[in-house]
């Protein structure tokens, strides 16, 4: 019953500081803690949490074991600028776990149970929240009870008792290794922690040993012992063994002299009764305990339900980030179209020009034509204008379908549509190198793609290709499609120079580009792999064995 009286009270509050490490004015605090405003917020709410949860304090740690805020931040004794690295619980919390310890405060000099949870930004501990909890109510239980109960540590320091004259004492002298971590943690503040004149042992079996309470006479005591909590604690029970003495006795003179059987039967009676009471007794303790223990769990649930409360708050702030994510990388994806356009601008240019012109030609022709009477050269002429128009009409249709921004949806798209459509988006930037775009297929394909956003990646890696190879005229840039099985891979490899080590492992980090100023921002792979990773693909980039750079885009087979 003891033993899960305390497990109890030490596991209600165990949710606790991993609650309040979730809490938004510690983190501002420990990213600016030289803000009064911040501290004197991060005070005020962990006074609430001290008043609300009824526990003797809470508090701040920076990564560095500095406390930042305390509960007691009004009080002279307050924890404010104290350092406690060296408890063990920080180090624990520090290592990601959850924190437990008891000892003396080594600021109010106040006992306590101390639980500690970490505080992670972006995957790294920088600080930890702490709640400290008092075991006096249980302590004032031990003694009122009557019994002789001892609450000891792992290192056999008799930390509570209903005994007052034999807390802070040992079960045996301690050896000079246990002495020095107990100095480390100053878990009991420096106390001098003298061992006991008995013969207590912590032991799995009942043992019966005799010693002497202070202020009494020495007799034979039941000694049991039991673990309980994570930190290797034992609880022992001293039961005296006169009365149970004493009836073994009665029972024996009654049988060796073999009294009237009257006498046998008010004894049976009398032995029957007090087994009764007994039993009553016991039933009415178990069922105390039991009400004890609802309680206990229904404070738990309470906490539980609050935690849930502050879970989901926090879930619905990480879909409406995750919202705003997503809306800015649509517009990362646009903005680099827009680049792309941007570095195509003259070409396009050069081949809208071309049409233009003949246009212009074509209509003086006509003109002239008409004033002759050669109505049938007209007629020819008219058709030359369509189809001057028609190529104008392609090359603008182009231009916009690959600059809008149409919503995101996996379709059935044929890959050599796509590749096709993407040479016509660069045609005038191969002409201008005089390369040769060599492609071949193992069928027609179909992947499960957007097809702008395929095309956007194409023409992404189809300049970068036509970059590399420079202004030799006849280099060939080959495009492979292959059948992969359950997938479909299209490889675009250039007879450039090739990829440097030192730049392959930074290649798609946004910003990053070893073209000349004014030719690149670094984001058109970046911008890539997001697109093929959102279409449930990726892409890869190596050397290829024969020279030069190979990009590689895999994506799902239609």
């Amino acid at each position: 019953f003891y033993r899960l009286s305390l497990e109890s009270l030490l596991s209600r509050n165990e949710s606790l500081p991993r609650v309040i490490a979730m809490e938004a004015k510690l983190n501002a605090l420990l990213s600016r803690p030289e803000s009064k405003d911040l501290q004197l917020a991060a005070n005020r709410y962990l006074l609430e949490v001290k008043k609300g949860a009824d526990i003797t304090a809470a508090y701040l740690l920076d990564r560095h074991g500095l406390t930042l805020a305390a509960s007691n931040f009004l009080q002279p004794s307050s924890y404010i600028g104290n350092n406690y690295a060296y408890r063990p619980y920080f180090r624990d919390a520090m290592e990601g776990k959850l924190g437990s310890f008891y000892g003396i405060g080594t600021t109010t000099s106040d006992p306590g149970y101390f639980l500690t949870a970490p505080i992670e930004a972006n995957g790294e501990k920088i600080g930890a929240a702490t709640v400290k909890i008092s075991l006096e109510n249980f302590e004032s239980a031990l003694i009122r009870g009557g019994d002789t109960v001892l609450l000891v540590d792992a290192f056999g320091v008799i930390f509570l008792a209903s005994v007052p004259e034999w807390k802070y004492r040992t079960l045996h002298p301690l050896d000079q290794e246990t002495l020095r971590r107990l100095d480390a943690s100053r878990q009991y503040n420096n106390r001098p922690l003298p061992p006991l004149d008995t013969p207590l042992r912590l032991q799995s079996d009942p043992l019966v040993i005799r010693t002497a309470l202070p202020n009494a006479p020495a007799q034979d005591y039941l000694m049991q012992s039991k673990q309980t909590g994570s930190l290797g604690w034992s609880i022992v029970l001293l039961s005296r063994t006169k009365q149970e003495r004493q009836n073994a006795l009665l029972a024996g003179i009654a049988a060796g002299f073999a009294m009237a059987f009257l006498l046998s039967t008010v004894i049976y009676l009398r032995l029957n009764a007090k087994g009764f009471r007994e039993r009553r007794q016991a039933e009415a303790e178990l069922r105390q305990a039991h009400k004890e223990l609802e309680l206990r769990i229904a404070e738990s649930t309470e906490d539980l339900l609050l935690t849930n409360a502050s879970l989901e708050e926090r879930i619905d702030s990480l879909k409406t980030a995750e919202s705003i994510l997503r809306e800015t990388r649509d517009h990362a994806v646009q903005a680099g179209k827009l680049a792309v356009l941007g570095q195509m601008a003259a070409g396009i240019s050069h081949e809208v020009n071309q049409p233009l012109t003949a246009l212009h030609n074509f209509t003086d022709n006509a003109v002239q034509l008409l004033d002759r009477g050669r109505l049938d050269d007209v007629r020819e002429n008219l058709g030359l204008i369509k189809q001057m128009a028609v190529r104008m009409g392609n090359i603008v249709g182009e231009i916009k379908n690959f600059a809008r921004r149409p919503p995101v949806e996996r379709v059935k798209v044929s890959v050599a549509d796509v590749i096709a459509q993407a040479q016509m988006m660069v045609a005038p930037r191969i002409r201008q190198v005089g390369a040769l775009i060599d492609v071949q297929s193992s069928g027609e394909l179909l992947v499960w793609a957007d097809q702008q956003r395929l095309e956007q990646v194409l023409v992404n890696l189809l300049i970068n290709a036509l970059d590399a190879v420079g202004e030799v005229a006849g280099q060939r840039i080959h495009v492979r499609v292959s059948d992969e099985g359950h997938q479909v891979s299209v490889s675009i490899h250039d007879g450039g120079a090739g990829i440097p080590e030192d730049v392959l492992a930074h290649l798609f980090e946004p910003f990053f580009t070893t073209k000349p100023v004014g030719k690149g921002l670094g984001l058109g792979l970046p911008i890539s792999r997001m697109i093929i990773s959102e279409l449930g693909g990726r892409i890869e980039a190596r050397n290829h064995e024969t020279g030069g750079a190979q990009f590689t885009v895999y994506l799902e087979k239609a």
